[in-house]
This record gives C-alpha cells, structure tokens and sequence, in this order.
C-alpha cells in the first residue's frame, strides 16, 4: 500500500509543477557540479539529500504560529515584577548569504496580571530563529510577539550573536558580535526598568 503523500510532498510537486523547477536536493546537486565538484563521488552522493533536510529543519519556524505556540501556556497571576529569561541560544540563518548566525537572547517581560510558561519564551525565541532572518528583525519580532500575546507592562529583548558572513568572508573579522535590542512599553519609557533588565543580563558574565 503506498504511503500518503506528506503535505511537504505536496507543496513541493506543486511548485515543481507551476515552475517546472527542481525540488531543493536536485537543485544542490546542480550547485556542486557548478562548483567543480562530482555529485556522485562516495562523499557527496548523499549530501544533496542531507542537505534538503537540514534546510527545512533550519527553516521549520515557517510552519509555526506564535498564538498557537503561546495558548495553553498563559496564566492569570497576581505578579508585576520582571521576569527575565537568559541566555537563551540562538541559531539562524542570514537571509543574505544563508550562512549562520548564533549567539544568545535575553528576554524580560513585566506582567500585567498574565504571565507565560518560561519555556515557551525559548521555543518562541527558536520559533522565529528558524527562518531566514536578519538579527534586527529577529530581536523585534520577538518582543512584539510577547507585547501582543501578553499585553504586558513592558517587553525587553537583547540579542548577542556572531555573524559567519562576517567571520568566515567579507571583512573575516573573527571576534566581531552583533548586539541587538528592543524595547517596548516600560522598558522603553522608563531608565531604571532598562537598567534593571541591562544589569540582570550582565550579572555572572
């Protein structure tokens, strides 16, 4: 009995239909005979593949949904001091190069009597780290997710991560790291809630 068709399967026979394009594996077999290589030697014969699925997985946020990532894992509590979640690992693609960028994300939030699960601040942080992004993008997307779905006193995100684009060509400035940040409701308005939030990511490093 044949298998059924995955819904990933699906879109694919679609574009391929509409472009009369390859699907990503075919595509990347093509690009290692542009770069001189031979797709069939031991080595490479099943990278086009490996590639393909390291891609989608890289790139799977597409298939997510901030509100439904978020529901179920909201809470009314009496609490209105700030919460803060560090050093949350970072790993993306730029969208210029499609080389990688990673690092690490502080979020901190001030409740407005809701508060959300602390791990879905990490899997919300991932959700949009797995597209094709660039890191100022990405730092406020987070934060407005968090101001939408909350409705929050204040949101505060910083993100601290090394470029490869940077790194490994262009200007190969090995040490160099980008900072981002966003700051939304009090964390904007008010200095000594930033400073409080600045103070408690550096604490420890």
């Amino acid at each position: 009995m044949r298998n059924k068709t995955t819904m990933s399967e699906t879109t694919d026979i679609a574009v391929s239909e509409a472009t009369g394009s390859a699907g990503i594996a075919e595509l990347v077999r093509q690009m290692l005979v542009h770069l001189g290589e031979d797709p069939n030697r031991e080595g490479l014969q099943r990278t086009p593949e490996r590639f393909e699925k390291a891609l989608r997985y890289l790139t799977s946020g597409y298939g997510q949904d901030a509100e439904k990532l978020l529901n179920g894992a909201m809470f009314s509590v009496c609490y209105d001091e700030m919460v803060v979640v560090k050093d949350i690992e970072v790993y993306s693609l730029c969208e210029h190069h499609l080389l990688p960028f990673f690092g690490k994300c502080h979020v901190a939030y001030i409740p407005n009597k809701k508060v959300v699960g602390l791990s879905k601040i990490a899997r919300l942080v991932n959700m949009y780290a797995r597209r094709l992004q660039i890191q100022e993008r990405l730092t406020s997307q987070i934060a407005q997710t968090i101001e939408e779905q909350l409705s929050p006193q204040g949101v505060g995100v910083i993100i601290e991560a090394r470029h490869l684009c940077m790194v490994m060509r262009g200007v190969e400035k090995q040490h160099s790291e980008a900072v981002t940040s966003a700051m939304l409701g009090v964390f904007r308005e008010n200095k000594q809630t930033r400073d409080e939030f600045l103070s408690l990511v550096r604490n420890g490093k």
